[in-house]
């Protein structure tokens, strides 16, 4: 079964393609929880969730309530009618983790049908789980926003960081890069050593740091000191363009 969260067009807000009018498909479900991030979110049921920015769609516990179960790949098509989009617009699909469904076969046949009709495909993944590209080759044809966890995280190194998967999806993908998550307080707890390990396995692969927040305020504390560390370490800047003009509004 696949879980949609939410979807919705806006721009990209993130990463290299940062600006790019973007349809957005929000996925349920996650294998990583992320409360180091400290970002919170207050369940139906009065309990206050932390995890990363996007809790609401990684916490099936107290959060699946509000998911959409979808069952066939027109489900997710018909999305695409409730816009006016331009020809070929970008799709971004997100989490959550949205490769958690990446041997469904609905899921498959969605991305076989968005890439036909001529839609650039970005994942927004955590890069822990693995793509079979010789048995679905349309993730061939796939963009990989690798947003590989640090130890800012709180989750296990052998969790987070999957060097033969890495591998594997930035050899294999139309494109990759990394997209790390870095707050000030993180800056001088060696993830520039951990950072360069991760890089070990896809040296090729530009990096991209981009400040923790759940909220302007949060996003605007950590931008600072981290552009004067990627401008110390070589590193490109990513802001987080949706969070500073939309605040922690939701389906922006």
């Amino acid at each position: 079964m696949i879980y949609l969260v939410e979807h919705f067009y806006s721009i990209q807000g993130e990463g290299r393609y940062v600006g790019t009018p973007s349809l957005f498909f929000r996925f349920g479900g996650c294998n990583m929880r992320c409360e180091g991030f400290g970002c919170s979110e207050v369940a139906q049921d009065g309990v206050k969730v932390l995890g990363c920015d996007t809790v609401y769609a990684v916490n099936k516990e107290h959060f699946a309530h509000g998911w959409v179960p979808i069952t066939r790949a027109e489900e997710l098509l018909s999305v695409l009618d409730l816009y006016e989009l331009p020809n070929s617009v970008d799709i971004v699909l997100t989490g959550g983790e949205p490769l958690i469904y990446v041997n469904e076969p609905i899921f498959v046949e969605f991305l076989e049908k968005l890439t036909a009709f001529g839609h650039q495909i970005t994942f927004e993944t955590n890069g822990s789980l693995n793509v079979d590209f010789e048995k679905y080759p349309i993730y061939k044809e796939c963009i990989f926003a690798l947003s590989v966890k640090l130890a800012n995280s709180n989750e296990p190194l052998a969790k987070r960081v999957r060097g033969d998967v890495i591998y594997n999806i930035a050899s294999n993908a139309k494109d990759a890069f990394f997209k790390f998550s870095i707050d000030r307080d993180s800056i001088n707890i060696a993830l520039e050593d951990e950072i360069q390990s991760i890089q070990l396995h896809s040296p090729k692969t530009k990096v991209y740091c981009m400040p923790v927040g759940g909220t302007k305020a949060e996003v605007e504390a950590n931008t600072e000191p981290l552009i004067e560390f990627c401008k110390a370490k070589g590193y490109n800047f990513s802001d987080r363009l949706h969070i500073r003009i939309w605040d922690a509004n939701k389906g922006v």
